[in-house]
């Protein structure tokens, strides 16, 4: 599909999220082309880093949100969870290049990534329980763990935008640099690990990553069925219309 574009050349794989005209948004059937390539990736030993970047200057608003309540994520086996897995349990290297919008998945998904370039214009958001729901793709367990339990509070709970400079500050990302250098920064660090020895690097990050790997498995497992509970209830149901309707929501008729 062109709204999620591949390439494969000296050993990485880049997958571009090319849909600018709806802020490079996320519908059902982005999320499964991403899953796919992850996936085929992974069986690709000519693939060895992955690298993950928007069009333009944009990286994604996160989900598009009529496409995501017509095709609403309730079982597990719908594509915005297949991509959670996948990028989750992905052995080789991941970078990224983030600018612009970086919006619910498009910020939980860099704690699934190794490496980070952000521009200054990005401006990172978690906006889940504002929306009436709760986080994704182990960003639960993985951001307290990064950031400290009161730093992400403050991220997940008010659900405000921030920096990337505030996000080089907590860890989240590993550096700012000029929009007009990003990515070509992230396609010259993709390049330096492609050339490393191949087992060392997945070994590697198995090793860094193993004492979160069965708890961040648990804890994705526990988020997507309170996202299915959530997306019925009647706050949830509130954020929506309130968000089509251009207006403010109003949570104080809930208890």
């Amino acid at each position: 599909m062109d709204q999620i574009i591949t390439e494969k050349r000296d050993g990485i794989l880049r997958i571009e999220i090319n849909r600018p005209d709806k802020r490079n948004a996320l519908t059902a059937a982005m999320y499964q082309a991403m899953a796919d390539a992850l996936n085929a990736a992974e069986a690709d030993s000519k693939v060895r880093v992955l690298l993950i970047h928007g069009k333009s200057d944009l990286f994604t608003a996160g989900n598009d949100l009529q496409d995501f309540l017509d095709n609403r994520p309730r079982d597990e086996d719908r594509p915005a969870f297949q991509f959670l897995r996948n990028i989750s349990r992905a052995q080789k290297p991941i970078v990224a290049a983030v600018a612009g919008a970086a919006v619910g998945i498009g910020t939980t998904m860099l704690l699934h990534c190794d490496l980070v370039y952000a521009a200054p214009s990005a401006r990172l958001r978690l906006p889940f329980v504002n929306l009436g729901l709760v986080p994704e793709a182990a960003s639960s367990l993985l951001l307290p763990a990064l950031v400290g339990y009161q730093r992400a509070a403050e991220l997940l709970l008010l659900g405000e935008s921030f920096s990337a400079q505030t996000a080089k500050d907590i860890g989240l990302i590993t550096a700012v640099v000029p929009e007009e250098l990003l990515l070509e920064t992230a396609l010259a660090q993709a390049k330096k690990l492609a050339q490393k020895p191949a087992v060392a690097l997945r070994l590697t990050k198995q090793l860094m990553k193993r004492g979160f790997r069965a708890a961040m498995a648990e804890q994705m497992e526990l988020e997507i069925g309170h996202y299915g509970e959530l997306l019925g209830a009647p706050e949830a149901k509130e954020a929506f219309t309130a968000f089509f309707e251009k207006r403010k929501p109003d949570f104080s008729k809930f208890d």
